[in-house]
């Protein structure tokens, strides 16, 4: 449970800004200790409908007003919001940025230097308190600090920090960008069953069921996931045929390939974004 005395605000309120303030009420923060902007007063009449809490759109005020400042715009956006708030940050709150592809360094150049920033890669299972977050910290986040940003992503998943910032376009190949590959999964999984006779309704419920089975029996941690593989293969039986059809015709490659392939366009959108700052106005 975050610390109920941190005045925690949101620059900006949409689906993953929306999922941490869910989160922080069911654990307990209390309403008066959260506030977001955003770009309209409808949207704001929304939010403040939606969880109880204040919205305003005006993002200088709300900034002066936080203890943790959660910036969460979209990449193209997150120069001008930086720049605006720059002259407002003098009491040193918290930065925590949600955006993929900008480094704390160029955050910090943003925000006039000299603050304290948390980058961090939530996923989108977040909306069900399920999701899978990676952390960096730059030399200027205390330890209490690194203890807010942890509580506040933890009260939707799991959060696990990293030492080294390009370590974070890893998270986002795995976690990041990792429910998609699950939904791959079932869609290929589900259309294979229906060429196989089953029903589509029937197909996506097995498929569905099984793959949260599975998902739970992982959690449990009492054995690895390769454990668990070799636990449910019988030598020669239906499950062994699968498998190794599945190896044989490259899928332990073709995923190695596609996170890798994940991983190298986060560096490349931060390189963009270094070598191009202008072009994200």
């Amino acid at each position: 449970m975050t610390d109920t005395n941190s005045r925690i605000a949101f620059i900006g309120a949409g689906n993953m800004a929306g999922s941490l303030i869910g989160g922080l009420l069911a654990h307990g923060h209390p309403a008066n200790n959260v506030r977001a902007s955003t770009r309209s007063q409808a949207s704001a009449a929304q939010v403040q409908d939606t969880f109880g809490i204040d919205c305003t759109t005006d993002n200088r005020d709300l900034t002066a007003w936080a203890d943790v400042l959660v910036l969460a715009v979209k990449p193209q956006m997150m120069r001008d919001t930086c720049e605006l708030l720059a002259d407002a940050l003098d009491h040193q709150p918290l930065i925590i940025s949600v955006a993929a592809g900008i480094t704390t360094q160029l955050m910090d150049k943003w925000l006039g230097g000299n603050r304290a920033i948390v980058r961090c890669m939530p996923n989108t299972p977040s909306a069900l308190h399920t999701g899978a977050t990676g952390l960096y910290a730059n030399t200027k986040v205390s330890a209490e600090q690194r203890q807010q940003a942890q509580q506040l992503l933890q009260a939707v998943g799991i959060a696990e920090w990293v030492a080294d910032e390009q370590l974070m376009d890893a998270v986002t190949a795995v976690s990041g960008s990792g429910p998609a590959y699950y939904f791959l999964l079932m869609e290929l999984m589900e259309k294979a069953a229906t060429e196989l006779g089953l029903d589509a309704g029937t197909a996506r419920r097995l498929t569905i069921q099984t793959a949260l089975g599975a998902a739970r029996m992982a959690a449990q941690g009492e054995h690895d996931p390769a454990e668990l593989r070799r636990r449910v293969t019988s030598k020669n039986g239906t499950t062994d045929r699968a498998i190794t059809t599945f190896l044989q015709e490259g899928l332990a490659d073709t995923i190695r390939k596609g996170m890798t392939g994940a991983r190298d366009r986060g560096r490349e959108m931060a390189a963009e974004n270094k070598e191009n700052p202008t072009d994200i106005n």
